[in-house]
């Protein structure tokens, strides 16, 4: 049987896409225009990171790029798309990587209302740390045999009711399904991320509250050398039932700007 015939301007090219086999792109010269042409068009890991970005308020690059799985020099190609369609900023806002936050169609396509804006310079090194400590929990063989999710303190905010008074807010929540069945299957922990130490009394409040009324089955204090006395002290000073509910761990390397100390 013979080949079949091209068509008059038509051209053939070989392309191999990411994660795909061969392909075949067919070009027509003289094609119309797609409707879209010239937009972005978003892939399932754009959307994973701009929700990523909403949620934690910003992420700065290596960060970003861990949670993508993407390389530095893949992940300048991701924010520079986001950034053409209007959805996201970037820039270097103090020592180490740049920074990506959304811009307010960034924040609208995501379907938030919260505020879409640079992160304040004085609280870079707490929402790194918070981030650093989610990716950390995330990649745990118990978070992911267990289906747990994380919910972000701009979530847990937004759902508070307007008459919800000045209890505390965790930084986060892990939240572990009923199903399927496991050592931690339906509860709800609180997470902390301490990079500096509180005022002890203020530390044991706020340790307290989080665990009565039983808001939480678990308390998650992931701390910096600093703040990790005070927290260890606070937690040793509850009562049994409730110091069981409480574990002190260590902040991630990740959660520290890279080459500080």
């Amino acid at each position: 049987m013979g080949r079949e015939p091209r068509t008059a301007g038509a051209r053939l090219s070989p392309f191999r896409g990411r994660n795909r086999g061969s392909l075949l792109v067919v070009t027509q010269q003289g094609a119309a225009r797609r409707s879209d042409a010239g937009r972005v068009r978003l892939q399932q890991r754009d959307v994973r990171g701009l929700i990523l970005c909403a949620e934690q308020y910003a992420a700065p690059y290596d960060l970003l790029a861990s949670a993508l799985g993407a390389r530095p020099a893949r992940l300048r190609g991701i924010v520079g798309r986001w950034r053409a369609a209007g959805y996201a900023a970037t820039g270097t806002l103090g020592p180490g990587p740049a920074w990506c936050w959304l811009t307010p169609a960034g924040m609208a396509a995501c379907g938030h209302g919260w505020p879409a804006r640079p992160p304040a310079l004085a609280r870079l090194a707490h929402i790194r740390a918070v981030l650093a400590a989610r990716l950390w929990l995330e990649v745990s063989p118990a978070y992911a045999d267990g289906g747990a999710w994380w919910r972000s303190e701009r979530r847990i905010r937004a759902a508070l009711p307007s008459n919800a008074g000045a209890a505390h807010v965790p930084d986060a929540e892990v939240h572990w399904p009923s199903h399927p069945p496991g050592r931690y299957a339906g509860q709800v922990w609180a997470v902390e991320a301490e990079l500096t130490p509180k005022p002890a009394a203020r530390t044991a409040r706020i340790m307290a509250g989080l665990l009565s009324p039983p808001r939480y089955a678990q308390v998650v204090y992931l701390t910096a050398p600093a703040a990790r006395p005070v927290v260890a002290r606070a937690a040793g000073d509850l009562p049994g039932p409730q110091r069981d509910r409480v574990a002190v761990r260590d902040l991630p390397a990740a959660a520290f700007l890279p080459g500080l100390p």
